[in-house]
């Protein structure tokens, strides 16, 4: 069984907002849709209280365009669409991201030569 990766805040601080980009550049969304599409693509546990400070913030920095929409079960809806400067956060992020995947996949799959006898020790000063 597959950890979720919401249990990870740090990580997922990490690529939220890239992911947030990616779903609004296939699709405008409101924000309780984006979470349950982001819940559908695997990030069950994934907070709405963790997806909207990401929507505010990619906003603020003019990443997201928004546009409020009536709605008939409640108050009118904000929808989300990225930006040019999103759509360009978006290219770098995939960039970024395809080399860091790169790195970690080489670090990850070394293996130590059999015999290995050089690993590091730790020493604890005297009079710790």
């Amino acid at each position: 069984m597959q950890e979720d990766v919401t249990r990870d805040p740090q990580l997922l601080k990490g690529v939220l907002p890239m992911l947030v980009l990616a779903l609004l550049h296939r699709q405008e969304s409101y924000g309780y849709e984006l979470v349950t599409r982001l819940r559908a693509a695997g990030l069950e546990s994934i907070a709405p209280g963790t997806v909207y400070p990401v929507l505010t913030r990619l906003e603020r920095e003019g990443r997201l365009a928004s546009r409020l929409e009536a709605s008939n079960s409640g108050p009118a809806r904000k929808y989300y669409l990225p930006t040019d400067a999103g759509s360009q956060a978006l290219t770098a992020g995939r960039a970024s991201w395809g080399h860091l995947c790169d790195v970690v996949t080489k670090i990850l799959s070394e293996t130590p030569s059999p015999g290995r006898t050089d690993r590091p020790t730790t020493t604890i000063p005297s009079g710790a």
